[in-house]
Order: C-alpha cells, then structure tokens, then sequence
C-alpha cells in the first residue's frame, strides 16, 4: 500500500478546478484502500469521507499563505509516508512539501495544474518574481512532476525542468442522464465555468452579438461565480451590445449543475489556456457536444467526433457556432453521445486513481515505468 499525502492551498466551495479534482483525486483513491489525507489552508468543506487536516494561516500577507503551523506538520509526516504530493504552485503551501522531503526518503510529486502556462505566469507578476526563486527550488527538488495534458508537458519543459512528468489527465464524474428534456421550444448554448479574463466571456458575447441575428431559435446561457468583480463588467458589455437572449445565472453545483449541462444543445469555452479544462470533460460526461478554443488541450474533440477545436478568435468562433447551431438536434445529439463515451473510457476517477497509485509505485521502486510517465 502507498501512504501519500496531499497538499493544496485552499479547498472552496466552488466544485471547479483543484478544488474539485484534488478531492476527488483523494476519494477516489480513498474507495480503492489506499492511505491518503488531504492537507490544506482553513477552511475546508467536510463532505468528504478521508481524512482532511487544516491549518491557519497569517492574515497578511493573505496572498502568500503562510502557516508555520503547516510546515511543521508536513515536516513531522514526511518521515512516515511515502509519497507528498503538491498541487498548483506560487503560494506557500506549495513550498512546504519540497522542504519537508528534504533528507527524507518520501518521494516528491509536484501537479502545476496550469500555472505554468504563459497566461498564468503574467498574472499576479509582482507575487511571483517573489517567489519565483524558493519555487523553481521546490520544483527543482520533486522526483516526478505531473502534466493533466501534453500541452502541460511542454509548459514543464520549456522552463527547463527535467524530472520525469507522468501525463495523467483530470478525472471527471460520470452522471446519470435523467435531465435530458427531450422536447423544448428553443436551443441553449451553455457556458460554464468562473467568470474570468482567461475564460473568454467577452469574446463569446462579442460573437454572439454577429450571431444571434441568424438563429433566433438559440437562447446563450452563461453560468459560473464572479471572480473579483468581473461578471459585473460582462454584464455590462451584454447591455452595451444590446443583446437580448443571453441570461447570467450565477453559480451552479451538484446535481443542479448536472441538470444545467443536460439541458444544454452544445457548450462552449472560448478560453485563453487551461491545462485541462474540467467543464469540457463535464458537459461530454452529461452527454454535450463541445466548441473549445485552442488554449485547451482538447483536439480529442475533432478525433472523437464530439465537438470542434477551433483558433482562439472572433472568425473561427462564429464560424464554429454558425455550423453547430445549424445542425440538427439528433445531429448534436450523436456527438454529445460520442462524447459521452470517450470520457467513460479515458477520464473516470477510477482510471485517473489507478494511473497516479502505479505511477507512486513506479516512483518507489515496485515496477516498471508506467507508459504515461515521459523522462525525455
């Protein structure tokens, strides 16, 4: 058995990103009969069946993250578990893993999950150059690093980071279809997702503006949280471009947000970069066809017939939406189906979990070289 733990800066509330697939990651793992406990800054939802441990943390600079409290209690475990593993980078709970392993014979796997990408780097510049030079040590020091997607890979490599990188992707969870409407008198478009500069909403309602005239049939729904202040601005842009059959709806999980996805005829993410882009694994798993821009590592769409991955621009999107929107709904609904298998196939948390336990054990001597482990 591996005994690994796990290390994020914050757990919230919003189902999205780490904060959804570090939890799950753990549970998963959790079911399978492995030792695994999640640590993180307070505070911590309790839904989860392992074990989670909190720690306070200075309230300034809140930025940074700083809990001596953390460090120490990673520094105790790491002389009685095989295996730390971190997720994202630039704060400090980021750092603590690398520090606590030093001398030790635990293994060190690192997940930027994104942060790496160049979008990210520009963002928050000053924090960085701050801690840049402690990070590119504690990055420097892991036995492994782990990239959700090629695009990910050479994000790693190409700030010279030369450890072993296993490409696992994110898992996703495989609801039941019983909100499908089978019969409506219109068609929805669904963005979902933080409403965020790097999300693309402004591009998505700049289009729609061209072409809301030639499918008046289509309603665009956008869902997800503010993210300081921004879905004020973007309700503004909707009001300046006066467009009518476009509804903001805030924040939706659990079942509710399964039931937005399976309402929907196509889902769109005009992002800037993700790593991996969770809402794209989500409305394939509810059985959506997907128009995803080029900042998402998502070509599988085209290769699985599931969607469209398209240049990040106001042309290649209408034309993308202009040809979805035209098809039928069995048309869509074949793809949506198409999509709904590959992600059963490649992306369950059984799958995610069983890869990430092997590639543990690989790292600790108990066998070959997983496939998906590149040390080029």
């Amino acid at each position: 058995m591996v005994s690994s733990v796990h290390c994020v800066p914050q757990i919230e509330t919003e189902a999205a990103g780490p904060s959804y697939s570090v939890p799950s990651l753990c549970q998963t793992m959790h079911d399978m009969g492995e030792a695994v406990s999640l640590h993180c800054l307070q505070k911590a939802p309790n839904h989860w069946s392992f074990p989670i441990v909190t720690y306070p943390h200075w309230k300034y600079p809140t930025r940074l993250g700083i809990s001596p409290e953390m460090h120490y209690g990673l520094n105790r475990l790491a002389s009685k578990i095989n295996i730390m593993h971190n997720h994202s980078l630039w704060m400090m709970p980021n750092i603590y893993p690398a520090w606590a392993t030093r001398s030790k014979d635990c293994r060190l796997v690192t997940s930027p999950r994104g942060t790496l990408a160049d979008w990210a780097w520009q963002r928050s510049r000053w924090v960085k150059r701050i801690i840049w030079p402690i990070q590119k040590e504690a990055l420097i020091r892991a036995d492994c690093l782990h990239a959700t997607s090629d695009d990910e890979y050479n994000q790693i490599r190409q700030r010279n980071l030369r450890a072993p990188v296993a490409i696992i992707p994110n898992g996703v969870d495989i609801p039941e279809l019983k909100h499908k409407e089978v019969a409506k008198d219109y068609r929805e478009l669904l963005f979902l997702g933080r409403i965020h500069p790097t999300k693309g909403v402004d591009l998505l309602l700049r289009v729609w503006k061209k072409i809301e005239p030639y499918h008046q049939g289509w309603f665009l729904k956008i869902a997800g949280p503010d993210n300081d202040g921004y879905l004020a601005k973007m309700i503004e842009l909707k009001d300046h471009l006066g467009l009518c059959r476009v509804n903001f709806i805030g924040p939706v999980y659990g079942e509710e947000k399964n039931k937005t996805y399976q309402n929907a005829d196509l889902f769109v993410l005009p992002t800037h970069t993700e790593n991996f882009g969770v809402t794209v694994a989500e409305a394939l798993a509810n059985s959506v066809p997907s128009i995803v821009t080029k900042g998402a590592p998502w070509s599988g769409l085209v290769t699985n017939e599931c969607g469209w991955w398209i240049d990040r621009n106001e042309a290649s999107l209408f034309e993308a939406m202009n040809n979805a929107m035209t098809m039928s709904s069995a048309e869509l609904s074949s793809m949506g189906k198409n999509g709904r298998e590959w992600v059963k196939r490649d992306c369950s948390w059984e799958e995610i979990a069983k890869k990430m336990t092997s590639t543990y054990e690989w790292l600790l001597s108990r066998g070959v070289r997983p496939d998906w482990v590149r040390e080029d």
